[in-house]
């Protein structure tokens, strides 16, 4: 029987990173949530200890951020050929992505994107995580730094707390939609446990092999 064809996706600094921010990101939308709705979320029976997870676990996630961001500028380089869309990308490789995530992997058809090395996200990936990588989580890191670090008089020339944390709080919620859709597209793999074990193995087994 021939051997599954694979190819190596993820070195190691990308699987440390990927995983940090990951629990990292789940944690704090649980304790944020307490944070903002303790009336109604409980996880924490003390108050303080839900901003103090937060507020610790939120430093924990901007130096993993500095982790990606360094490895993917300056160390493999990687930075623009993997997160910026090329023109067929954009013409016709966003639609081709799509209907597959919509209709054709539901018909048992091949997904149309190859990952490489070089190429590692398919055309939606590329768009979505480009926006969230360089946007929207400096956003909500700074934000967040402000909130912990921050004085409420220095908070006021900025527009005042309010702003800031109805800033902080709508990109908080973005994210908390956005884990629940990456866990979903995460399972349309060949097989619905073959992205995890990608993540977690650095390899990933050709789909068809």
């Amino acid at each position: 029987m021939e051997e599954p064809k694979k190819v190596y996706l993820n070195p190691v600094p990308v699987r440390i990173w990927h995983w940090i921010h990951a629990f990292g990101i789940v944690t704090l939308c649980i304790t944020g949530a307490q944070i903002r709705f303790p009336e109604y979320v409980h996880l924490f029976n003390n108050y303080k200890s839900a901003i103090m997870v937060h507020d610790y676990v939120g430093i924990t996630v901007c130096l993993d951020y500095s982790i990606w961001f360094i490895y993917y500028l300056f160390i493999s380089r990687k930075m623009r050929k993997l997160y910026i869309p090329t023109m067929d990308d954009i013409k016709t490789g966003i639609i081709r992505q799509a209907t597959f995530y919509g209709l054709n992997y539901f018909r048992g058809l091949p997904n149309p994107h190859h990952s490489t090395p070089d190429n590692k996200f398919n055309p939606m990936q590329k768009i979505a995580y480009l926006m969230i990588m360089t946007t929207l989580v400096p956003i909500i890191l700074v934000t967040g730094l402000l909130l912990i670090f921050i004085t409420p008089t220095w908070l006021a020339a900025l527009g005042g707390v309010k702003i800031v944390i109805g800033i902080h709080f709508l990109v908080a919620s973005f994210f908390a939609a956005f884990v629940i859709v990456h866990f979903y597209l995460a399972t349309l793999g060949h097989t619905f446990w073959a992205h995890f074990i990608t993540m977690i193995t650095g390899w990933e087994e050709e789909e068809g092999h």
